[in-house]
């Protein structure tokens, strides 16, 4: 096989992994074709590789494919390493000695959340969750947020295959009450938890979007109640937000490597614009 043809195929088989995980809902077998610009037989080889490696799978209805176990742990290892070159525990600790509260950094792994950074408060009182601790969505301010923003299918799957453990005697367990729980987060935009998962520790979340505006993490405070009740976890909520604010900005693309080289993209084939736009998300 020569390295022209090496490289084509590799670069077909990306393409492909960035058209599933770019969908707004997963796409078809026709979808992906014409993302890809390849025929039906050859695109359908491909997907079948992706799935057996991995990094795609089918949907349950089995015509649909979605990002696979392996796809999504290369997407986390990524967003830490991203998180890692940004000036995240510049952003975090500047936040904490402004509040004086411990705060973290969240995003989504799977159906729990995974605490990608946390700086402590001076505080001797503290409730501890390291770095890479899971913690689950039903009950915790950031998860609370991440399902509030999540399309309506994603949170039914996950309604349907996760049991809401009641962790105190303010956890919801019903469907009807965390719906409606969504409902006005995703009208305020601020994710809350009033000792739902801890007893004695109330938090509050903003989102942290990525450069095409979906969330992507969550910086939240949380603290006992004796010192951070929730009223005062949300009278923090605006200086969350210049932090989640700032890190936005160390999230945006560096069009300044593009703008130098003007004919990148000629040299791959195809305008990346134009082949990402091919793929509509399902009505």
């Amino acid at each position: 096989m020569s390295s022209q043809t090496t490289t084509s195929v590799s670069e077909r088989a990306l393409l492909l992994l960035e058209a599933i995980a770019k969908a707004e809902e997963p796409p078809t077998l026709n979808e992906l074709m014409a993302a890809i610009r390849l025929p039906k037989a050859t695109t359908h080889r491909f997907v079948a590789l992706l799935e057996r490696l991995g990094f795609v799978r089918r949907t349950l209805d089995g015509r649909r494919y979605e990002a696979g176990h392996r796809l999504l742990s290369l997407s986390l290892d990524g967003m830490r390493h991203s998180f890692d070159l940004a000036p995240r525990r510049v952003i975090l600790s500047s936040l904490v000695k402004e509040i004086g509260e411990t705060c973290n950094l969240t995003t989504l792994d799977g159906d729990h959340l995974i605490y990608l950074d946390r700086v402590e408060s001076a505080w001797p009182l503290q409730y501890r969750l390291n770095i890479g601790s899971h913690v689950p969505l039903h009950c915790t301010a950031s998860g609370k947020l991440f399902l509030s923003l999540s399309p309506a299918a994603l949170r039914k799957a996950i309604f349907r295959t996760q049991p809401f453990q009641r962790y105190t005697e303010r956890t919801l367990t019903s469907t009807k009450l965390l719906e409606a729980e969504l409902t006005r987060i995703r009208q305020t935009g601020i994710g809350t938890d009033n000792e739902e998962f801890m007893e004695g520790m109330a938090a509050s979340a903003v989102p942290v979007h990525d450069s095409r505006g979906r969330i992507c993490a969550t910086i939240a405070v949380h603290g006992p109640i004796t010192r951070l009740p929730l009223s005062r976890a949300l009278a923090l909520v605006p200086a969350l937000k210049r932090a989640a604010k700032a890190l936005e900005q160390t999230l945006l693309p560096d069009t300044s490597a593009s703008a130098a080289s003007p004919s990148s993209s000629a040299a791959a084939g195809s305008s990346p614009a134009t082949t990402r736009g091919s793929v509509r998300a399902p009505k």
